[in-house]
């Protein structure tokens, strides 16, 4: 296959590039600064594409947009992070509607941000999305891949939980302190944390290229765990105590930090991969325990 990819210098991205290339497929990277061969250049502030290095593909996944957590969450961060996804899908999905040989499939990115903080509630592809900025931003990020689809063309949308993975991501970055004996449970630590490893999130999208499916995706292991025991097992794997909290407050913490930490460790989202288990999709990783121990070489004694 040939499959155009942006931000595929992201942590996701690359890993996708990386499993596509290695099975011998094509990958055309969608960059800012382009010229390179096996790269097509684009400007989302310009709304410029070189579109004819996108004709004729077998599918385009989308995964570009500035990082939640590149910055603090101020306004301006705030503005960057939806117009990122906003401006750039739009651009991409116009671009594909254009072509006279249009790609069949978009896997378009999004989040589990889209249904915002709901307890104890279970959550699949058709419930309703919450309350927020994250949730605003996931419904106008979904919305601009309208002109792709009324062009006829496949759109799945991939509402990605939290990625496992130990070079970068929100494990990444717990690994120090946990290592340190620093980690432990965000507040109560009841709040449900949906995961998936890396290696699943791309066998997903690598299914989800040539499967009959359209629509909101949830990317994420069929066994979402509350936080307290993602301390524990993480704890459990590395040998490791997990006895310093990180209190409520926190989340109330002034210099636009609080938001940021409210949305990514004290939200509740028990989100379930609905429709990738009735498609049929299996995990390498279904289990807490057997990920973490795969993802930072640390077999069972």
């Amino acid at each position: 296959m040939r499959i155009a990819v942006t931000g595929s210098s992201g942590l996701i991205g690359s890993a996708l590039c990386a499993s596509l290339e290695g099975d011998g497929h094509d990958v055309v990277r969608v960059v800012r600064s382009g010229g390179r061969p096996g790269t097509v250049r684009w400007d989302i502030d310009a709304g410029t594409v070189d579109a004819t290095g996108l004709e004729g593909l077998d599918g385009v996944v989308h995964l570009a947009g500035e990082g939640i957590a590149s910055g603090r969450f101020s306004e301006d961060h705030k503005r960057a992070v939806l117009e990122s996804r906003t401006k750039g899908t739009a651009l991409l999905s116009r671009t594909l509607a254009e072509l006279d040989a249009r790609p069949p499939v978009l896997l378009s990115g999004s989040a589990i941000g889209y249904y915002g903080d709901r307890g104890d509630e279970e959550l699949v592809e058709t419930s309703p999305p919450g309350e927020g900025f994250l949730p605003e931003v996931c419904v106008a990020w979904e919305r601009e891949t309208s002109a792709a689809e009324a062009a006829g063309v496949r759109v799945a949308h991939l509402r990605t939980g939290v990625v496992l993975s130990a070079d970068g991501g929100a494990l990444g970055k717990q690994l120090l302190p946990f290592k340190l004996g620093l980690g432990g449970k965000a507040g109560k630590g009841d709040q449900w944390l949906p995961w998936i490893s890396l290696e699943d999130h791309v066998r997903a999208m690598r299914f989800l290229l040539t499967a009959d499916v359209q629509g909101p995706v949830n990317l994420t292991a069929p066994n979402p765990v509350r936080n307290v025991e993602f301390v524990r097992t993480l704890g459990a794997v590395l040998g490791r105590p997990t006895v310093i909290p990180i209190p409520g407050f926190a989340r109330k913490l002034p210099l636009g930090v609080g938001p940021l930490v409210d949305n990514l460790l004290f939200s509740s989202s028990r989100v379930l991969p609905q429709v990738l288990t009735d498609a049929g999709f299996t995990w390498h990783h279904d289990q807490l325990e057997d990920a973490l121990r795969s993802l930072l070489d640390r077999p069972a004694a």
